[in-house]
């Protein structure tokens, strides 16, 4: 019986190996199969493209110079991935890396394919764009007597660019239009000033972010010192102005943030299929500004580094952001150089706001939502009379106290001289003046209750 179960057993065991071992070897194979399979794929359009390539050379109408058909099918293929993905020939990767120091020759406006429609991100300050009154979300449907429809971002902003002094015609599409308008254009150097500051109001500072260069953490220093010296002391609130700021470099954004938030404390970070494209970026040991309040300002322009600023001190609760939804733009490009002096912007992360989260074409949600609403610039004298007060009325009675009286003059004197302390452009602003009214009501709310 023993003999017989072992035989039995033997044999059991003996099929059972010859099936694992076939299941295995199938696996294998399967295995080598796909990868063939893959590979045999990849080798075939590689074989189709080549195809293509030696049919043009051949037979199209014009000899081609075969540069030209690489650069062309490269830019095909990325521009079929994102709009942010794109190939730089020598000369267009040159003119990126002189971007980023915050000079270069064009028009001053950032860009991005939206919904197949070349559309403004927003224009950069002080420049003709700005001038011209280009606004963010505005679509350029020509430029000059090229429809745009069939051009990437690349051909585009070298169309835009140029000699200084000579002339460009946009064919502008914006909400509120019966029909394209044409907004003619002078091409300048743009010398885009990453930061500029002042002072609203006696201890309350303001700070604009145009775009994040390389220098823009230390034009911040620079400009939160000369605040604090011509405040003669520490500020008691701060507006951060970062509208239509389209972004930039993402480790200045890093070190914005750096300034008002406590070491260790998360950034951002970011999530790619590279191991290198996992990344997380805390807020380094250095000078940190007091806690005092701070409004940032944001909108529909305000795309990228500004975004990850603006989500950092919202997700620590050290700001509160006024304005508009943000652009939405929540990935990473890396420039990678290549063989002959051309470059690779290629999309390789989504990045996070310190809570996780993703602000891909979604954009960062104001705290508080204000629009832009243009103010009259009517001087003070102008607003006074269009107010009735109690003084105004027949029969009124006069103030019997008369320091009361004396006081209430210096004190509509005082209130006059700080609105002449802004420049026009930031006294017809509505949300900047919101955002400063922000900041008062909540100095004065801290001091409501103290008095014993």
């Amino acid at each position: 019986m023993f003999t017989t179960g072992s035989k039995k057993k033997k044999v059991a065991f003996g099929f059972v190996l010859v099936v694992t071992i076939l299941v295995v070897f199938i696996g294998i194979s399967t295995q080598r199969h796909c990868a063939a399979e893959a590979k045999g794929s990849d080798y075939e359009s590689i074989e189709l493209f080549t195809d293509v390539m030696a049919i043009i050379k051949k037979s199209y109408v014009d000899e081609v110079d075969t540069k030209k058909l690489i650069y062309g099918a490269i830019n095909g293929m990325l521009a079929s991935l994102d709009p942010h993905s794109s190939f730089m020939s020598p000369e267009t990767y040159k003119e990126m890396k002189i971007d980023t120091k915050g000079a270069f020759g064009g028009l001053g406006i950032e860009i991005s394919i939206k919904d197949g429609i070349l559309t403004v991100i927003s224009p950069i300050e002080d420049t003709p764009a700005f001038k011209a009154g280009i606004k963010s979300g505005d679509q350029i449907l020509k430029i000059d007597d090229k429809f745009t429809k069939d051009l990437n971002i690349n051909e585009a902003v070298k169309r835009m660019r140029g000699l200084k002094g000579t002339k460009v015609v946009l064919t502008i599409m914006r909400d509120g239009f019966e029909k394209p308008q044409e907004f003619t254009l002078v091409r300048d150097i743009i010398q885009v000033k990453s930061v500029r500051s002042r002072l609203l109001d006696d201890g309350y500072g303001y700070v604009r972010i145009a775009q994040f260069q390389e220098k823009t953490d230390e034009d911040l220093s620079k400009a939160l010192k000369s605040l604090k010296d011509e405040n003669k002391g520490d500020l008691k609130g701060l507006v951060l102005d970062l509208r239509n700021d389209p972004g930039g470099l993402l480790d200045q954004a890093v070190r914005v943030v750096e300034h008002f938030i406590p070491e260790g404390k998360m950034v951002v970070y970011t999530e790619g299929r590279e191991k290198d494209s996992k990344m997380q970026f805390t807020a380094k040991k250095g000078g940190k500004e007091p806690n005092y309040a701070i409004v940032v300002l944001i909108n529909g322009g305000s795309a990228s580094a500004s975004e990850i600023v603006a989500g950092a001190l919202q997700d620590h609760k050290r700001a509160i952001i006024m304005g508009t939804q943000s652009f939405g733009k929540g990935s990473v490009q890396t420039i990678i150089p290549l063989s002959d002096d051309s470059g690779l912007r290629l999309t390789t992360a989504r990045y996070y706001t310190p809570k996780g989260r993703s602000i891909q074409a979604k954009g960062i949600t104001p705290d508080i939502v204000v629009e832009r609403l243009e103010l009259p610039k009517e001087t003070g004298e102008k607003k006074e009379f269009m107010h009735i007060r109690e003084k105004d009325l027949d029969h009124h009675f006069e103030n019997e106290d008369k320091n009361s009286q004396g006081n209430t003059k210096k004190d509509d004197k005082k209130e006059k001289n700080a609105l002449l302390k802004s420049d026009d452009a930031l006294k017809n602003d509505y949300q900047a003046m919101r955002a400063l009214d922000l900041l008062k009501g909540w100095d004065i709310l801290k001091t409501m209750g103290t008095e014993k």
